[in-house]
């Protein structure tokens, strides 16, 4: 339940008048209202209905002669460090609203809010709650593009009393998400096991034949659910005018598939009774963050599905991505049955890819400790994939920790772009490990400088200051060099960060080709004497480790000890392979340095016993 304060309220109002005002405003009418005298609290189901509430009623609507005011009912005490934003542009960039964002202080979770507005809607959680009042001081009335902020304090679950907190945690995603398992407000996952790898398909259908899909009082859609096993969400509402509405389909792999089919059997009939001449295409939606691994290594994976099914695939540009809009559209080509057949084919590449999010996630937190993991929305599974959350595109904004997130915008985002656990939550000694500082140099393409650096040095600064690390483009040694050097300084979280926002930039900045994945080379500097540890005997280790990671480690052997006695161990490979890759080098490093000092003990301490 999200309890709200309704404020201002003439004395001759009674709970009969506010129920009427509720009604007349298609809102959900309680069982309860407590009235007072000049205010009133009520409980609304979900964070949706709660947020429709206030645009609709508060300022906007007069009663018994006073206007009233509407707004997220907070005590004081638990007005901490999370805030709500409200009608933020919906073409508004995920980095622009970083950047704004970082302004006030340490960002450490955003979560972007289903809502049936038109506008975007996020929950921020600051590191203070000094920071938290200062974003809503100054983020209130913000104009952008002719879109004023409005700005609410929400209930922080991390101040909330023992007592209130499994209700609030319950308000943290709307009703209609319960059934998934997806990350909540902050990034924990549900106890449902049953529908953890829910993945719905998404398609795009032409407007005009939604009414020949839904079939007279619904009857042919409930046809295409009952034979299929399957729910299918026809999102006609939204958008109104767009030549083009997402449908979309919860089943198994197979079920998603006969719905599919189904669907377009009843476009098909309906274009040749209209006589339409155009082609019948499937276009399903896909999440960026998963693009990538759909397309493979230089297109090999989208050519073979080509190949073998006879059809021609195409994918929506980058450009079409907004902070409301993280899908893009897989268009396929070619006869019905060729079409169902690279249906299959494409969402089991989709579903293969979320699923190792999730995985790569959980593999993720155990590596570092208290790792803020949703920081970047790098991980599919930080965003809010699909429905019960999903609606039209552009039109109902997912909710970014909830499930799934655009590629490194973010994103995660925003892609979801924050999530820390409580510092409780991290032990001390997790904690003090996590406040050493580590330097990574990661080589990004020298045309690829400026994006980075931004107008003016914005970017990078933005960039230094969400990741809390120094970083510093190294000089040019030569005009024509093909790379650059990036030196990043800072703890292990603050490398996760920063690496992370600066693979998902080199893709957002068309750097590499729709077709390539972001593949880098880091070094990273470790003793000489632990350079052996991490090659192994025969070369055993440093084999074992880029199997497990998929990342390419190199140790070169030919080379002198700084003054500092290390040497360089580079790495290669994407986001996931580089950071695992990272952090089992530095257990060794670590394990090294742990045997070496017990070593010294002990010799200090003999010479005392010879005596």
């Amino acid at each position: 339940m999200y309890k709200l304060y309704i404020g201002n309220l003439s004395p001759s109002v009674t709970v009969e008048d506010l129920k009427q005002l509720f009604v007349e405003r298609h809102l959900p009418v309680p069982d309860q209202i407590l009235l007072k005298s000049g205010y009133a609290f009520v409980d609304f189901p979900d964070q949706n209905s709660a947020i429709r509430a206030i645009e609709t009623l508060s300022g906007k609507v007069e009663l018994h002669g006073k206007v009233i005011e509407v707004d997220y009912s907070v005590p004081k005490k638990l007005r901490s460090r999370k805030i709500q934003i409200r009608n933020i542009p919906p073409h508004l960039q995920w980095e622009v609203l970083d950047g704004l964002l970082a302004q006030y202080g340490t960002v450490e979770n955003v979560e972007q809010v289903n809502t049936d507005t038109e506008t975007a809607v996020v929950n921020v959680t600051y590191a203070t709650k000094e920071e938290a009042k200062e974003a809503t001081e100054k983020l209130t009335g913000h104009q952008f593009d002719d879109y004023s902020f409005k700005v609410s304090y929400i209930v922080d679950m991390d101040t909330a009393p023992p007592d209130q907190a499994p209700r609030a945690r319950r308000g943290g995603r709307s009703s209609r998400d319960q059934g998934i398992c997806q990350p909540g407000p902050s990034g924990d996952f549900g106890t449902s096991r049953s529908r953890q790898y829910d993945f719905p398909l998404r398609i795009l259908v032409p407007t005009q034949f939604v009414g020949a899909i839904i079939g007279k009082e619904g009857l042919t859609i409930k046809n295409v659910t009952k034979q299929t096993q399957s729910k299918v969400d026809i999102h006609r509402k939204e958008n109104a005018g767009a030549a083009e509405k997402p449908i979309t389909i919860h089943s198994t792999p197979e079920g998603c598939s006969s719905a599919c089919r189904m669907i377009q059997d009843i476009m098909q009939k309906e274009a040749n009774e209209t006589k339409m001449t155009d082609d019948i295409t499937l276009k399903i939606l896909a999440h960026n963050s998963l693009v990538g691994r759909l397309i493979g290594k230089e297109g090999r994976n989208l050519k073979k599905i080509e190949e073998e099914t006879g059809t021609r695939i195409t994918i929506s540009p980058l450009q079409n991505l907004t902070i409301c809009n993280p899908e893009r559209t897989v268009t396929i080509k070619g006869d019905m049955e060729a079409r169902c057949k690279a249906e299959a084919e494409v969402t089991k590449k989709l579903r293969e890819a979320y699923e190792n999010d999730i995985a790569a996630r959980d593999q993720q937190a155990n590596l570092i400790p208290g790792l803020n993991l949703n920081a970047l929305g790098i991980f599919s599974s930080n965003l809010p994939m699909l429905p019960p959350a999903a609606g039209a595109r552009g039109a109902v904004c997912p909710v970014v920790s909830s499930g799934y997130s655009p590629f490194l915008s973010h994103s995660s985002h925003l892609s979801g772009l924050y999530g820390v656990p409580p510092a409780s939550a991290i032990t001390h000694q997790h904690s003090q490990q996590a406040q050493e500082q580590e330097v990574v140099y990661l080589f990004i393409p020298t045309q690829a400088v400026g994006a980075l650096i931004g107008k003016k040095g914005q970017h990078i600064k933005q960039l230094a200051h969400f990741a809390g690390a120094s970083i510093k483009i190294a000089p040019a040694e030569a005009p024509d060099v093909t790379e650059r050097m990036v030196i990043i300084t800072g703890t292990p979280e603050a490398q996760f960060k920063a690496q992370g926002r600066i693979y998902g930039k080199l893709k957002e900045e068309n750097f590499y080709t729709a077709k390539e994945e972001v593949k880098l080379e880091t070094h990273i500097k470790v003793p000489s004497t632990a350079a052996g540890r991490v090659i192994g005997k025969g070369g055993k280790t440093v084999n074992e480790l880029q199997n497990l990671t998929s990342a390419e480690v190199i140790v070169p052997r030919d080379q002198t000890p700084d003054e500092n006695d290390e040497v360089f161990v580079k790495i290669s490979g994407h986001f996931f392979a580089s950071q695992t890759a990272q952090r089992r080098i530095r257990e060794i490093i670590q394990q090294v340095k742990q045997q070496e000092q017990k070593h010294q003990q002990g010799a200090a301490v003999s010479p005392h016993h010879s005596k």
